[in-house]
This record gives C-alpha cells, sequence and structure tokens, in this order.
C-alpha cells in the first residue's frame, strides 16, 4: 500500500520517542526486536506507513475506499506493536496534524484494528 510518501526517518524517529515512554514488558519486547535490522524494515513498511498512510488519506476518502483499504490491510500487531502505534491515532506527536480532520469513527476502526489478534492454532 504505497499511497502516500510520509519520510521514513520521521516516522522512525516518532517510534523511537514513543519507545521510550513505553512500560515494561512492551519497551523491552520492542526494544529487543527494533534493534534487528530485517525487523525495523518489516515493521516501518508493513505496519507504521500503511497506518500513516489510512490516517493521511481516511480524512479525504469515501466510506467504501477507507474501508476497502483496511480490509486489504493484512498486518497482524503483537500487543506492544499496537502500544508503539496506537499514539500515532490518537493525535499524540509528530504526526498530530494530519490526525487533526480524521473522523473519530475511522479513528476508532484503526484502533479496533490494532487491537486485532491472529487467532490461536488449534490442534
Amino acid at each position: 500500500m504505497k499511497l502516500f510518501s510520509f519520510p521514513q526517518a520521521m516516522l522512525e524517529k516518532a517510534i523511537a520517542k514513543r519507545m521510550l515512554t513505553l512500560a515494561e514488558p512492551h519497551r523491552g519486547w520492542f526494544a529487543t526486536r527494533w534493534q534487528q535490522k530485517p525487523y525495523r524494515k518489516a515493521f516501518i513498511t508493513n505496519k507504521a506507513m500503511p497506518l500513516v498512510t489510512l490516517i493521511a488519506k481516511g480524512k479525504t476518502w469515501d466510506d467504501e475506499t477507507f474501508d476497502t483499504t483496511l480490509t486489504e490491510w493484512s498486518a497482524t500487531f503483537h500487543e506492544s506493536e499496537a502500544e508503539v502505534l496506537r499514539p500515532l491515532v490518537q493525535g499524540d506527536g509528530l504526526i498530530q496534524l494530519m490526525q487533526k480532520n480524521l473522523p473519530s469513527e475511522r479513528a476508532e476502526k484503526l484502533l479496533a484494528r490494532l487491537a486485532m489478534r491472529p487467532a490461536p492454532a488449534t490442534e
């Protein structure tokens, strides 16, 4: 989903700043993974950047386009990852102006998406 060009370095800085305020055990879990370059790249590409795109474009898209794009976003989130990304939706930090006109029902849908966890495998 490459629909919006947001500076990756700014997003990484916002995530690193948020990581400092995380409570344990989220900080330990996320910091360990964030130090690994492949994880960091995958997290930015598959989870953080699509979220920023949905926030930025969600203000102007019609409901059908927003819902379709949200459904097509196939990422699943660990609880610690959701803790890192939740402030981006709620209007904290770097991209606060982007959330300014985001309809509250769309913000709620994004927060609900972050709260989804994969179903446990049954044998």
